[in-house]
């Protein structure tokens, strides 16, 4: 697994597609935090990042994708994973190492974005007056929630040799994960209504940047990633059918 994971975590910095995506997710950002008046914390008049945390969601909807969308795809139009496939290394291996390089460019998105935190706090009036709680909880979410979309990615990407196939569907299967039970459950009323929406990501997302880092809401993504590398690894499985 290690050397399928340093394999493509290299082919990443070799290629324009690490540093478009963490330049378009700090653009996009940083934008939304520091410069469009609707959203700017220095407008807002609160230090807090809830302008952050409720954009790059959104952004990695679209960015995840593009990552992963390359994995299985590419190696299946070249003709290469028949050769990887051949090598000893079980399945799990392959996918567990394809899927934690994508996980890993992703959440190397988010680290810059620490220098946020940094301003805001000491902006802060008084000096630190943010809610570090609900901002580590909110990092959290975004890491989980990062850890979902390349599961659901590395899936797709497995399902077809088409690159441009694989990113559609992935950013179909984020979004619908993301908010679309949070849409059906807007329609609904009542009790079915909080169970509807607590099959979606966004519920717990939402949980989580409130600071209250609960074990079924981490148990919830843990979970949700796990069937999707499953349904990759029978995805890769399928081709001795």
């Amino acid at each position: 697994m290690l050397t399928i994971l340093k394999k493509e975590f290299n082919a990443f910095l070799n290629s324009p597609v690490a540093y478009v995506v963490i330049g378009v997710f700090l653009v996009a950002t940083g934008l939304f935090v520091w410069v469009f008046p609707d959203s700017s914390v220095l407008d807002y008049g609160y230090a807090d990042l809830q302008s952050l945390f409720n954009l790059a969601p959104w952004i990695f909807l679209l960015l995840i994708p593009a990552i992963t969308m390359r994995s299985f795809a590419e190696e299946k139009k070249a003709g290469t994973l028949e050769l990887l496939l051949t090598r000893p290394l079980t399945d799990g291996a392959l996918v567990g190492g394809k899927y934690l390089a994508c996980l890993l460019l992703a959440l190397l998105a988010l680290v810059p974005t620490l220098l946020y935190y940094y301003s805001v706090y000491q902006l802060g009036t008084p000096r630190g007056n943010i809610d570090s709680a609900a901002t580590v909880g909110s990092y959290l979410g975004l890491g989980l929630l990062a850890a979902v979309f390349a599961a659901l990615g590395v899936l797709a990407s497995a399902l077809t040799r088409d690159q441009i196939i694989a990113f559609v569907l992935a950013a179909v299967a984020c979004f619908l994960v993301y908010a679309g039970f949070d849409s059906l459950a807007s329609v609904l009323s009542g009790a079915l209504a909080y169970y509807v929406s607590q099959l979606g990501i966004a519920a717990h997302y939402r949980d989580l940047s409130k600071g209250l880092i609960d074990s079924r809401d981490v148990l919830y993504f843990l979970t949700v990633v796990a069937v999707a590398l499953l349904g990759t690894r029978l995805a890769l499985r399928s081709r001795t059918w």
